[in-house]
């Protein structure tokens, strides 16, 4: 569409207003210094549709970057939201992929305009393609400018806080593309070329331009962002889910491929040309040939490959009631090596319940089959794996927060890097094999360790006792913050079995113990509940849970029952005792 058609149609179109707005989420890197907002002393003065002058990537990437099935060896920075190869790009509105002879890699496709309105209408500044390359920008500290880094290893190009076509800055979006060298012995077969990728998006409040068909920057055609070889045959491209669609401005702040995930941070490594995106690692996902909770297993892509497999979390464990195959033969529940409850107790429905006559249960239970049971859960079938509270069936996950570096899995906080291996080249994060960091790979206020991760700085050399870890360069207790699975508790940073039959029961109690038919209690912030703190909870209840700040527990013998008149007095004595 000529210029002239596009002042037209934007001259046309109605404004409204469209409230899907993401700003502040990841933040961009910056190298003090080398420029006036440090992002780099080379930039492009405002302009529309145009594009830097060719540069060689000889002195960032000596060996060139293989992208798909070629070498490249230069690059062109568009002002539209991405880098080509063949060629400068000037198209704004973004085409689908695969695009014919047009090899690119694009955080943010979309019609880009940094130049300003002027009083009287139209816009100050070149257009059409002209694009003035130099260290002198237009007003850098307004913003609505395009700068880029580079060093040896490592090319970063920012788009600071850019309008739309047609000269609009009522909304504005700031992304980063940054290109990381990787160490040539990482199994490339021409030797480095190999590189990674990373998308960063701070703030995102518009995806489309007036001559896209857009309305205050949305509607129309939106932005899109991924990977083309530029050959246009499938197969050979990636696009992040949900470009070309509405809402793709705000997904690419929100979202993120991360293990775990860091909102408006989309990583990717690039492997023989390939484009590792690794699609759901992290997501849970049954293991083969594997029952109960030995099935529990997340998908993790090994160095160098883009097919995730299911890898094994949680090992064999004592049956426990719980509803899960705690030690994976087939059965749920299983008591044949042992009762899972105390005495005078039963296993149903994965809780421990008490035996009871009609008018002996506390308020909210019910004597059903001779035992206590959640009133609300009578005639309810939880699948294997899920429990009944309050009438519903959850996941042993729900509600679990797991002590640092952990991940609840099956019911079990487990680190999730448990039987993964990751070459050389890569390190263990989230469940998945990634990039080792570089001494420039690390944000702003972070290191790179020896493990090949960053951590941040304040932390690089504390070095904490077990049961702690590093947080703004103080050791804390690990666990802070922590809810444990349904029957165990945070001790020493790790979530341990304290729902035991009553011959095993080990006690940190030193009062009177709560009582089970007393009214549910607030939880103080920041202590870790027992099953007793959650209302309507129908699991076995510790004798006594203390906050994760506590020493370690120690243990008494559990108290003998007083002379018992009658079944009634035997179960009251045990809910006191409880």
């Amino acid at each position: 569409m000529a210029r002239l058609d596009r002042r037209c149609v934007a001259l046309a179109l109605a404004l409204s207003s469209f409230p899907a707005l993401a700003s502040a989420q990841a933040s961009l890197r910056t190298w003090p210094g080398d420029g006036p907002l440090s992002y780099g002393a080379a930039c492009l003065g405002m302009n529309d549709d145009g594009s830097s002058n060719v540069l060689s990537l000889a002195p960032i990437f000596p060996s060139g970057l293989r992208f798909f099935s070629q070498t490249q060896t230069q690059t062109y920075i568009n002002t539209n939201g991405n880098i080509t190869f063949a060629g400068a790009l000037p198209t704004f509105t973004p085409n689908p992929f695969p695009v014919a002879n047009q090899p690119m890699i694009a955080p943010f496709w979309a019609d880009v305009d940094t130049r300003t309105p002027r009083a009287a209408g139209g816009c100050n500044g070149p257009g059409n393609g002209v694009a003035v390359m130099g260290p002198a920008c237009d007003n850098p500290t307004g913003g609505d400018g395009i700068w880029w880094h580079s060093e040896a290893g490592l090319l970063a190009v920012t788009w600071d806080r850019v309008g739309y076509y047609l000269c609009h800055q009522n909304h504005r979006m700031s992304f980063q593309l940054i290109l990381t060298a990787v160490a040539p012995a990482c199994g490339s077969t021409v030797a480095g070329t190999d590189f990674d990728v990373e998308f960063r998006y701070h703030q995102c409040e518009w995806e489309t331009g007036d001559a896209s068909s857009g309305t205050n920057g949305f509607g129309g055609t939106p932005a899109q962002a991924g990977f083309d070889e530029g050959i246009g045959t499938s197969g050979h491209f990636y696009a992040i889910p949900g470009s070309r669609a509405a809402g793709i401005s705000a997904h690419l702040c929100t979202g993120s491929n991360t293990v775990p995930a860091q909102p408006g941070i989309w990583q990717f490594q690039v492997r023989n040309g390939v484009v590792m995106t690794c699609p759901n690692a992290g997501m849970a996902c049954m293991v083969p040939g594997q029952m109960g909770v030995c099935a529990q297993g997340r998908l993790s892509c090994a160095a160098g490959s883009s097919t995730p497999t299911c890898v094994q979390q949680v090992t064999p464990n004592a049956e426990r009631c719980d509803n899960l195959d705690n030690d994976c033969n087939g059965l749920v529940d299983d008591s044949s090596s042992g009762n899972l409850c105390g005495s005078l107790e039963v296993c149903q429905m994965g809780a421990c319940v008490d035996g009871c006559f009609e008018g002996s249960c506390p308020p909210g239970y019910t004597c059903d089959m001779s035992h206590c049971v959640d009133a609300m859960c009578v005639g309810v079938t939880c699948p294997d794996g899920q429990r009944c509270v309050m009438g519903a069936c959850v996941d042993p996950c729900a509600g679990v927060t797991c002590p640092s570096g952990q991940m609840c899995t099956g019911g079990r906080c487990v680190d999730p890097c448990t039987g993964i291996t990751c070459d050389d080249c890569t390190a263990c994060v989230g469940g998945s094999c990634v990039t080792r960091c570089t001494a420039s790979s690390c944000a702003a206020g972070q290191t790179c360790t020896s493990t090949g991760v960053c951590v941040d700085s304040a932390c690089a050399t504390v070095t904490c006792d077990p049961g702690t870890y590093c947080m703004a360069g103080a050791c804390v207790d690990a666990c802070t913050g922590v809810t444990c699975p349904s029957g165990e508790a945070c001790m020493a940073g790790e979530c341990i079995q304290t729902d035991l039959p009553d011959a095993a029961v080990v006690r940190d109690d030193v009062g009177p113990p709560p009582q089970r038919d007393a009214a549910p209690q607030e939880m103080d912030a920041g202590s870790t509940p027992s099953d007793a703190d959650i209302p309507g909870d129908t699991g076995r209840h510790p004798i006594h849970t203390q906050s994760c700040g506590c020493s370690a527990a120690g243990s008494r013998p559990p108290s003998e029952l007083l002379a018992l008149v009658g079944l009634g007095l035997v179960i009251a004595s045990r809910r006191r005792r409880r």
